[in-house]
């Protein structure tokens, strides 16, 4: 073991491997303790992740009469709809049953735009699939992440929404340098002067879940395109005066985020795309001192998780979540 956890108050490793939550359990015994996938105790807890805890109870919730009428709102259906628990149902670490496959079928169909492969908020009622002029960055990171995980790398449907990331996506840092071009240039917030923060690190998070060999030099490219955005506002400043927070409400803790980030989680995708930049020690000593004297971290911003099909997470209380991810940020680097 390496000395990172020297910056740790306590371990609260025990505490994650509790088997009440398989799901933290899981990744826990990946991430932290650096177990095979073919490991014993792994096999267990991936297991136990689909039979006990959230996911099933989520998967539960699906079932349900209501839930199977809420199909068609599947973005607009905030937190609850196909969108937002397929992308809970990721984080989780759920495998890719017979209903989760129907969830991400019906996405393909009827969120994904046709013609160049981004996802939209909504289905285009005359032509079918997603309405281009609806299709947003945010979202399209997250659907690629999610398809990703579920197994989706090598159908077409997918391979298109990859490139529509590295096609579609900018990078203008307060200057409109290199302006989007119509259709996708409708939505001010996502791809004006300063293009969406928020679509830059889903994006990145999506391009990150491709493995290593299978990256084009497009997906390279936009990789470091995006890294480099991030890395210049030293994760959340001002890049044109680093003096100043950028976005305060990043430096609260949170998870599941949905389109929302923060600090930690643009850590924790940079940490695993193998990233150390001297320009991510502010950030990455911000979570060093959010721990408690138990070495472990609170969630401090809900972001409306108690509007999810199966709420999560209290505001104040210890988080198993942000503390797995904190540990496993700092673990990739101050292990450097």
């Amino acid at each position: 073991m390496s000395d990172w956890k020297t910056v740790l108050k306590a371990d609260p490793t025990n505490w994650l491997l509790e088997e009440e939550n398989p799901s933290v359990r899981y990744f826990t015994l990946k991430d932290i303790l650096g177990r095979a996938e073919d490991d014993k105790a792994v096999c267990t807890a991936r297991q136990d992740v689909m039979q006990t805890g959230m996911v099933p109870m989520i998967l539960d919730k699906q079932r349900e009469a209501a839930y199977l009428q809420s199909y068609s709102r599947f973005y607009t259906y905030k937190y609850k709809g196909l969108v937002w628990s397929l992308i809970v149902l990721t984080e989780l670490g759920a495998e890719a049953n017979a209903q989760i496959k129907e969830h991400c079928e019906y996405l393909f169909e009827n969120s994904q735009e046709r013609q160049d492969g981004g996802f939209s908020q909504n289905t285009a009622a005359r032509a079918g699939g997603g309405r281009i002029t609806e299709v947003i960055p945010c979202l399209s990171g997250n659907m690629v992440w999610s398809l990703i995980r579920f197994g989706y790398l090598d159908d077409t449907r997918l391979q298109k929404g990859i490139d529509w990331i590295t096609r579609y996506m900018r990078f203008n840092d307060g200057v409109a340098d290199d302006p989007q071009v119509p259709p996708y240039d409708r939505y001010e917030i996502c791809w004006g002067a300063h293009t969406c923060h928020m679509g830059v690190v889903k994006a990145l998070k999506a391009l990150s879940a491709v493995p290593v060999e299978r990256r084009t030099k497009e997906i390279n490219d936009t990789i470091q395109k995006a890294a480099e955005f991030l890395l210049i506002h030293h994760i959340y400043k001002r890049s044109h005066n680093l003096n100043r927070t950028s976005k305060p409400g990043w430096l609260k803790f949170g998870f599941p985020l949905m389109y929302q980030t923060d600090v930690l989680e643009i850590l924790d995708i940079l940490t695993e795309l193998g990233i150390e930049d001297s320009r991510m020690d502010e950030a990455i000593n911000i979570v060093i001192a959010k721990q408690d004297d138990t070495g472990r971290w609170k969630t401090e911003n809900t972001y409306n998780s108690d509007r999810l099909l199966i709420p999560m997470g209290q505001k104040d209380e210890q988080s198993k979540w942000i503390t797995l991810r904190a540990m496993r940020v700092l673990k990739r680097y101050q292990g450097r």
